[in-house]
């Protein structure tokens, strides 16, 4: 399982220590995943690890060796339910790996290890304010849908209405403190066609929400999520001629102006930046793209 990941192109892959490992291998667990990340796969940009929850009792252990592993970019938490939890591990990273945290680190040093937060209870959808100031390494906040379920007692359905509030109190919280990432629920459906289309419909229901990331659990999804998650080519069109557009009028002195019929201002043309520098991120044509419209005036 560990090496057919090597062959995965994904932000992030997470290898897990938690719930995939019965009681009795999680040393062995710990030992393969270290073993693992001494090198790097070329098509895989973040490497994290999963550990088990802090009040397991087995946290430390798996901090104390997977930090150690050379190519280990980002440590998720599962079963945040306060901010203690994250200053837990933040002060343990930090005591296992004090040059990569130090405030005047070297540049020939690695960065600072990431932490993402896992969501999965009541208690912690309403201390998100607390959890999104715990550490300065957190980066991001993940929705459990089946653990959250489990918390209260709700059956999943194919709308996901019973998950409304909890998705939108985390991806609020992810943009209120600018938390880079916002990775929402798990699909479990990923099979044949109607997998695919339950899939598709919880990306664009995702995405709609304010998450700009989802959790794949099968080499499967990850094309759709991809695509799903990414700017459209009509969202990058539009978003390269208000750009180049507002250019121009800058130049002309003018705060707003128009396009097709429609006014621009400051909130639209901050929109159409982020869409280019995330088309960018993605590795769409962008530069062919800005080519077509560089002769775009505002009107």
């Amino acid at each position: 399982m560990l090496d057919k990941s090597r062959d995965l192109r994904v932000d992030c892959v997470a290898y897990d220590l938690e719930d995939s490992v019965t009681p009795s291998k999680k040393a062995e667990a710990r030992s393969n995943i270290y073993r693992f990340l001494q090198t790097r796969s070329a098509g895989v940009k973040e490497n994290a690890v999963r550990i088990n929850a802090v009040d397991s009792g087995l946290a430390l252990d798996d901090l104390s060796e997977v930090l150690k592993a050379p190519n280990i970019d980002t440590i998720v938490v599962p079963k945040v339910n306060s901010l203690s939890d994250l200053i837990f591990v933040t002060d343990v990273i930090r005591h296992v790996l004090p040059e990569r945290h130090a405030e005047n680190a070297s540049r020939t040093v690695p960065p600072p290890i990431n932490i993402l937060a896992l969501v999965e209870s009541a208690r912690a959808v309403t201390d998100l304010t607390s959890i999104c100031r715990a550490s300065p390494y957190l980066s991001g906040l993940i929705f459990a849908a089946e653990d959250f379920a489990l918390d209260l007692s709700l059956t999943r359905t194919p709308s996901l209405l019973e998950f409304l509030f909890a998705r939108s109190a985390i991806a609020t919280a992810s943009r209120a403190y600018n938390l880079p990432s916002t990775i929402d629920l798990v699909c479990t459906s990923y099979k044949g066609v109607e997998g695919r289309q339950r899939l598709e419909e919880e990306c664009v229901g995702g995405r709609g929400l304010g998450f700009n990331g989802k959790q794949c659990i099968h080499p499967s999804q990850v094309e759709v999520v991809q695509k799903a998650f990414a700017p459209s080519e009509e969202e990058l069109q539009w978003a390269v001629r208000i750009t180049t557009a507002d250019q121009k009028a800058d130049q002309q002195g003018r705060g707003a102006w128009t396009l097709d019929g429609q006014m621009i201002d400051a909130p639209v043309v901050g929109k159409a930046r982020r869409i280019v520098r995330k088309a960018e991120a993605c590795g769409l044509e962008v530069v062919l793209v800005k080519e077509k419209w560089k002769d775009q005036e505002p009107e």
